[in-house]
């Protein structure tokens, strides 16, 4: 046992758990935190503003695997991470956010920078606390870092008042957990495994659809496995991406479905006979109009979190549990000889070759595609990508072939502006040494535009590659479609020089705006050490096509 106060304990309890990096900003509340930072091995990295912190913190785990840790001070501090806690829940993205608070005698009472953010988080996050004394510290710590990385993953705050903080305590290190009502072990019902593996050995046209959960679960190798063993096309949500290589030689990897899914993507599932779904919630953006989804298909629904099932879209068969452990179950079931593929997956290569992903040409402009088959190109493949959100976001997944798990971050459930760019900051410390780069908006980009500060004060080699409409793209493609190109409040009759805010801020900024001029600008941009900024104009038109019209079927969709 070691004497300390509260703030020390909270600094030894992350040492503890094996954090290494956190990301945040000082204030009133958590000053005596910060006090104990100074003399701690944790990297603190000073962001400009509390979201970002958030959305740095989730970045991290995304691309780790680890919860990821944000602090904040009380009142606008913690408020001010409430939508990086909202971005981290809707797609299960495991953190612990640490808040300051006012002293617990002053609670209640509207205390400067006084706020509830337990009240006010509470619908967003996994779990909660308010530590009350500093003995409850390194368990509430413990606890903490526990329920954010097991189960399905998710934020969990941590609020400790000042003068928690500051008292004195005994701290002893313990990994008990005496808490009840959460058994995550218990998280495994495979009582239709013989009527899941029946549907899939008689189907005829199956399709697996992939999705975040088999990432978390580190399940892609068994995925693969599957999929190549029993010639089953793999089709992915947005979060899914990586989950099977999508430049795989046996050709299997049909892309990303939906809304702006590839075309061959959509047809499989709105085709096929018997659907695989993996570690997917059949979000709205996925499936199209649900009561139109893969009418005559049965769905086998493999998810860990149980209330998924049914919820979007009613199943056949579900088989809930984590997507590795399910794997495993259902591939050594499978003993019987299965339906012969080939005719499906020949079909389905005829549909890739008479539908692929459009590929729009502007005279003498960049098209938005090209930038990012070229980066790929530049990168072999290899970069870890993050997305801004709309239009960016989309380009980025059409047409960014990944090849492996955690190498595409996005934010797929809330569709938040301004996450794409701190959360690549967050994945340069979960994976040093790889080539990050963030594809953004111009929209987005300047909803957190301040962190390119904190990446040259820090040195971190994150790569911005701005798609520069002067718009807000996604909002203008929809007014297009379907307000009579009444373009209200979406478009900028000026735009900010982007390369002189990132040389100001200590960044290297370069542009392009012709074709010929795009590769060697990426490289530039690509071989400086530490960030960079690319300032690319597009055409203001440019739309992300195909696109599945609100309402309609997947097999309904727009092309130009």
């Amino acid at each position: 046992m070691a004497k300390m106060n509260g703030a020390q304990m909270v600094v030894k309890a992350l040492e503890d758990e094996g954090v290494s990096t956190v990301f945040g900003l000082p204030g009133g509340t958590v000053i005596h935190l910060y006090d104990a930072l100074y003399d701690s091995k944790l990297n603190h990295i000073l962001m400009r503003h509390e979201q970002a912190a958030s959305h740095a913190a989730d970045g991290y785990a995304r691309t780790s695997g680890r919860p990821g840790v944000c602090i904040a001070t009380s009142g606008p501090g913690a408020t001010n991470l409430v939508t990086g806690i909202a971005t981290a829940n809707l797609d299960s993205a495991p953190m612990v956010a640490i808040t300051g608070q006012v002293a617990t005698t002053m609670i209640g009472t509207d205390a400067f920078q006084e706020a509830d953010i337990i009240g006010a988080s509470l619908p967003l996050v996994k779990h909660s606390f308010q530590v009350r004394t500093p003995d409850q510290v390194q368990s509430t710590i413990h606890k903490a870092f526990y329920i954010a990385s097991t189960g399905r993953p998710g934020p969990v705050l941590v609020d400790v008042p000042a003068d928690v903080q500051k008292g004195m305590g005994d701290y002893k290190y313990s990994t008990e957990l005496d808490f009840l009502g959460y058994h995550p072990e218990n998280l495994y019902d495979v009582s239709q495994l013989e009527a899941a593996v029946s549907l899939i050995e008689h189907a005829e046209r199956p399709v697996i659809f992939a999705g975040g959960g088999v990432i978390r679960s580190g399940a892609s190798e068994l995925l693969i496995d599957f999929a190549l063993k029993y010639e089953i096309p793999v089709t992915t949500t947005l979060l899914g991406k990586g989950a099977f290589p999508e430049s795989h030689p046996s050709g299997l990897a049909l892309g990303m479905a939906g809304m702006h899914g590839h075309p061959v993507a959509n047809r499989a599932l709105m085709g096929a006979d018997v659907i695989i779904a993996i570690g997917s919630r059949f979000s709205d953006r996925t499936t199209g109009n649900r009561q139109r989804f893969a009418a005559d298909a049965k769905i086998i629904h493999i998810d860990l979190d149980a209330a998924e099932i049914d919820k979007a879209i009613e199943t056949d068969v579900y088989l809930v549990g984590d997507a590795a452990r399910v794997l495993e179950a259902l591939a050594d079931a499978m003993k019987k000889k299965i339906a012969d593929h080939g005719e499906w997956n020949r079909h389905l290569s005829e549909v890739r070759e008479k539908e692929p992903m459009p590929r729009h040409e502007y005279s003498g402009e960049i098209a938005p595609w090209q930038v990012l088959e070229t980066l790929h190109d530049l990168t072999k493949g290899e970069a870890v990508l993050t997305t801004e959100v709309g239009q960016n976001q989309m380009w980025a997944a059409q047409h960014f072939r990944v090849e492996a798990p955690r190498r595409f971050l996005s934010s797929g459930g809330l569709g938040t502006m301004g996450f794409g760019f701190p959360a690549a900051m967050g994945a340069t410390y979960a994976c040093p040494g790889q080539t990050v780069c963030c594809i953004a908006g111009d929209g987005s980009l300047m909803m957190n535009i301040q962190e390119l500060d904190t990446c040259a004060r820090y040195d971190i080699p994150v790569k911005v590659i701005l798609l520069n409409n002067a718009c807000l793209g996604n909002v203008r493609q929809w007014q297009q479609f379907f307000y009579d190109h009444r373009y209200s409040n979406t478009i900028y009759n000026r735009t900010p020089d982007f390369v002189k805010i990132a040389e100001a801020m200590g960044v290297p900024g370069y542009s392009a705006s012709r074709p010929e001029e795009l590769r060697q600008t990426l490289e530039k941009a690509l071989a400086e050490p530490g960030p960079a900024l690319v300032d690319v104009r597009i055409p203001q038109g440019a739309l992300v096509v195909p696109m599945v019209y609100p309402g309609n079927s997947l097999d309904n969709m727009v092309t130009g």
